[in-house]
């Protein structure tokens, strides 16, 4: 089984590149700060996803990448509620990428709760 066939990597991946391009609308002056930390941390969810797949031999590594998956996207939440805040997307367009990071979470979460259904051989 390939990382890319898991939901969690789907989702953040898919969550990932509507940030990417929404931001593209945000102002040229944020470019170095909340467009770059926002595009930043979203991609980091679904890459740190992809490295806790390949570290399933090891129970404690496979957990430790995954929950920095977690922090990455909680990262990302912090950012969309700056880009709100800042009047860059709509309380809408707010609401629906807040309810896919949730959902990215949750799949975070099952995978560090029920390792064995990963593959991961430690537990």
């Amino acid at each position: 089984m390939s990382f890319k066939s898991l939901m969690a990597y789907q989702k953040a991946f898919a969550l990932a590149m509507e940030i990417f391009h929404l931001t593209k609308s945000f102002p040229v002056e944020e470019r170095f700060a909340l467009t770059n930390q926002i595009v930043r941390s979203s991609r980091s969810v679904c890459a740190t996803v992809s490295e806790a797949y390949r570290k399933g031999d090891y129970l404690k590594h496979f957990r430790s990448k995954l929950t920095d998956a977690d922090s990455e996207n909680s990262e990302t939440q912090l950012w969309l509620d700056f880009a709100l805040a800042c009047e860059y997307i709509s309380k809408q367009k707010h609401e629906d990428l807040q309810d896919q990071s949730l959902q990215v979470g949750r799949l975070i979460n099952f995978m560090i709760i029920n390792p064995g259904k990963f593959g991961v051989k430690d537990c």
